[in-house]
């Protein structure tokens, strides 16, 4: 490897995974990805120039692949995105500073994957429940109601209150209901921040996969018991990411 060009870091693994071949990496020509090993860890790479703009939604796609794909067949400890090290021996180092606790998480992650719940209140429903639970807020909507926006001003943005209140206050219950249902199913949790205004859950599960079956239908029955208010997504089988901050390497 040139001395010029560094190592960008996907993930750790244990020492005995291999790559498929020709599985292209970040980067504009993207390097193919390669295994630099240290007693039982390893660390996913490939080549990047000194230059390299990582920074696209190309790039943190193809990152996030090449871990979701790995955790599917062997445990893996995300490295944050965009970390480069200057190469074999900067990677080797690392693993050497860290064997002993990589090697621990490896284990913790055996044979789990993570899964996202995400789901997002339907506009017009979440405001019918809202002004249906409120007549406070009842009163302020039939104000404004074909009324010009800047005689009205006050009213809407006391009714914007009472609507934002009310989806923080269901967003709450809500991701308490999921998680006490799903708690013998996952081996740990971990809330996400909302992505959206009208977001009702984020939450991050890490799941035996021997349970996945049993998890995915109960988020299903979960989402089927609100599809009327909310649109539901589940996300995965991923890689560890949202529980990997504890462990996290940055280069």
């Amino acid at each position: 490897m040139s001395d010029q060009r560094g190592l960008f870091i996907y993930g750790i693994v244990p020492s005995d995974v291999e790559p498929s071949p020709d599985v292209p990496g970040v980067g504009d020509p993207p390097g193919s990805v390669t295994v630099v090993r240290h007693g039982p860890v390893a660390v996913l790479v490939s080549e990047v120039a000194p230059d390299a703009a990582l920074g696209r939604p190309a790039d943190l796609t193809t990152y996030q692949m090449l871990l979701d794909g790995t955790a599917a067949v062997a445990p893996v400890l995300p490295v944050r995105f965009g970390t480069v090290v200057a190469g074999p021996d900067a990677a080797i180092e690392l693993l050497d500073a860290h064997a002993d606790r990589f090697a621990a998480v490896l284990d913790e992650f055996e044979g789990r994957i993570q899964y996202v719940v995400h789901g997002r209140y339907e506009e017009s429903a979440l405001i019918r429940r809202v002004l249906d639970d409120n007549p406070a807020a009842a009163e302020l909507a039939d104000q404004v109601r074909g009324r010009p926006e800047e005689v009205t001003r006050e009213q809407r943005i006391r009714l914007g209150e009472f609507i934002g209140r009310a989806v923080e206050l269901r967003r709450e219950a809500e991701s308490r209901q999921l998680i006490d249902l799903l708690a013998t199913l996952a081996v740990s949790t971990a809330n996400r921040p909302p992505s959206h205004e009208l977001d009702a859950v984020n939450v991050a599960f890490l799941v035996d996969a021997d349970r996945e079956d049993e998890f995915v239908d109960a988020v299903e029955e979960f989402a089927e018991q609100r599809r009327d208010l909310v649109r539901m997504r589940l996300l995965g089988p991923l890689a560890p990411y949202d529980f990997a901050s504890a462990h996290q390497v940055t280069g």
